[in-house]
């Protein structure tokens, strides 16, 4: 058995080896952890697929001092799975963590029934659950540490995509600031931080400055992160592969109200679809969202707002 190194599943596997109580469930989804069952042994459960079940059993097994962490597809663990995650996990505080693999366009060639693009707002609806959203798999590999020894529950949008830079270390509500560039911030999250790298690029080789926030940890959120770029920056971009409503586009809506801050945001999300299954770079080019869209799209706001200026 080979585990390549920096790998989530080397990962994983190394936490479990630490930790007598880690246990692995899956709903029949084991591409990213295929070789764990050599690995764990008993600790390894694969339930079919039963995603119900799943959560069930990974339950009893958290009221008994285990600590579970279950795969599946983050469509079906989230949306077929929800009442059991509500009751059996959220309503008792157990410390389960919830993988959604192919979350957002990750989920590329697949039509609406298997696209999870209201995962967050319906994990984030749950009192106490946690939602984690790496833009990588190096930064999926740092924060399990910490939320694998939280006591609870949380979500989690996997996501094994390289890594696009050297991340600052992970720590649970707290965003990494990229940029302190003061004519327009970009807030994302996950995959798309790639994208909004790109975009980054572009506005400022046209003389922008650009304040780029990833926001890996969406609940516990951090409010002063997102609060600093609507003080500094007269647009805040919100980026994100999640339907506008209950996303991170929601999020900011709250604790900008929250805290009686006025700003003038751009949401850049999925406004009441569907995307269109293609590959990946086709899908991100026909709904918009490659790095030189985003950037025109903002650039496209920025002359509207001075036109109404």
């Amino acid at each position: 058995m080979t585990l390549r190194e920096g790998s989530y599943e080397a990962a994983l596997a190394s936490l479990a080896a630490e930790h007598d109580a880690l246990v692995v469930l899956t709903a029949e989804n084991r591409a990213p952890i295929r070789n764990l069952p050599l690995a764990l042994g008993p600790r390894f459960i694969d339930v079919g697929i039963c995603e119900q079940t799943m959560i069930g059993v990974a339950a009893g097994l958290a009221l008994r001092g285990r600590i579970p962490v279950c795969h599946a597809l983050a469509a079906f663990l989230v949306m077929r799975a929800f009442e059991f995650i509500r009751s059996d996990v959220g309503i008792a505080e157990l410390p389960v963590k919830l993988v959604g693999y192919v979350p957002g366009f990750l989920s590329d060639g697949n039509g609406p029934t298997h696209q999870a693009i209201e995962d967050v707002s319906i994990m984030r609806g749950i009192p106490g659950m946690g939602v984690y959203c790496p833009s990588d798999e190096a930064e999926l590999v740092d924060a399990l540490p910490a939320i694998l020894t939280d006591p609870s529950p949380c979500y989690i949008r996997f996501n094994a995509s390289p890594p696009h830079l050297a991340h600052s270390p992970f720590v649970r509500g707290q965003a990494e600031l990229l940029s302190e560039g003061k004519d327009v911030a970009i807030l994302t999250y996950g995959f798309l931080l790639g994208e909004a790298l790109k975009a980054r690029a572009v506005l400022e080789s046209r003389g922008l400055g650009v304040r780029l926030v990833n926001l890996r940890s969406l609940k516990p959120v951090d409010e002063g992160a997102i609060l600093e770029a609507a003080r500094r920056c007269p647009l805040v971009v919100i980026l994100e592969d999640h339907f506008v409503t209950g996303g991170l586009h929601s999020i900011v809506a709250e604790v900008l109200l929250k805290h009686r801050c006025p700003v003038r945001a751009l949401p850049l999300a999925l406004e009441d679809r569907w995307f269109t299954p293609a590959l990946l770079e086709d899908v991100l080019v026909h709904e918009g969202f490659t790095g030189a869209q985003i950037a025109e799209r903002i650039f496209g706001a920025l002359r509207e707002d001075a036109v109404h200026a």
